[in-house]
């Protein structure tokens, strides 16, 4: 269990580029495999194999500084009853609010969260819990605009800067692992586990039920979710193997 006793969820990605939903190997744009025509299919398929949350990237709004897939993002939350998790292009007030409408349980911000702490303020006013920063990483540092941009801070800094302006809620994500199936960066999770204040999700390189158990082993009471995307999408195990195996974690040492 995670902190305060609440369960560690298994969050399935799907992630959206010209209409599909796709991965992409070490988040580089050029590489990515499309698995379903249908975001909203791809979320109904998750939501009836036991999802009790989804985590949804706009992969062309991450590259555009934008939204861009917000209609997807509508028929995926009315498609699915499963708690909705939206990032990608995410960096005004204006383009929040449009995401919350839209059907998001919790926005993810990444490269606006780092570069305008004003923003970030403002924004945490005025939706308090639903707001997320993603740590995403790449060879140790913070990356930036779609993944593009190295942003020149260690994520460790970054999540003790976050934490002083009242950021509670995290993902952390190994770009070097995402996508290759190559298991999970633990060394550097134990890391940020200990840096930031509140919870966080980990994405990353998870390839099986071992992977999954690993990171329970850890033991880490802020661990509350794991993103898994290819490993799913390619059969390696199912929603609810890895939902009922997460839900046996014990994180709190």
């Amino acid at each position: 269990m995670g902190r305060d006793g609440a369960a560690v969820i298994l969050w399935p990605a799907i992630d959206i580029l010209d209409g599909q939903a796709v991965r992409l190997t070490r988040g580089q744009f050029g590489t990515e495999t499309a698995y379903d025509p249908d975001p909203a299919h791809a979320a109904r398929r998750w939501e009836a194999a036991g999802a009790r949350a989804l985590h949804v990237v706009d992969l062309d709004g991450a590259r555009k500084g934008e939204p861009a897939n917000l209609s997807h993002l509508e028929r995926i939350a009315a498609a699915a009853e499963a708690q909705v998790q939206f990032g990608g292009g995410l960096r005004t007030v204006n383009s929040v609010r449009a995401a919350i409408s839209a059907g998001a349980d919790r926005v993810v911000l990444a490269t606006a969260a780092y570069r305008d702490f004003d923003l970030l303020d403002r924004l945490l006013a005025e939706h308090a819990e639903r707001i997320v920063v993603s740590l995403d990483v790449r060879h140790g540092r913070l990356a930036g605009a779609g993944w593009t941009e190295d942003i020149g801070i260690a994520p460790e800094a970054a999540a003790q800067r976050l934490g002083k302006h009242g950021v509670r809620s995290f993902v952390y994500s190994s770009i070097d692992r995402d996508g290759i199936l190559g298991g999970p960066d633990l060394e550097s999770l134990g890391r940020i586990g200990d840096a930031l204040q509140g919870t966080f999700l980990y994405s990353g390189g998870v390839a099986s039920l071992a992977d999954l158990e690993d990171l329970c082993n850890l033991r880490r009471a802020n661990l509350a979710g794991v993103i898994v995307g290819k490993a799913l999408y390619e059969g390696r195990f199912t929603v609810a193997e890895g939902q009922s195996l997460l839900d046996g974690c014990t994180t709190s040492a």
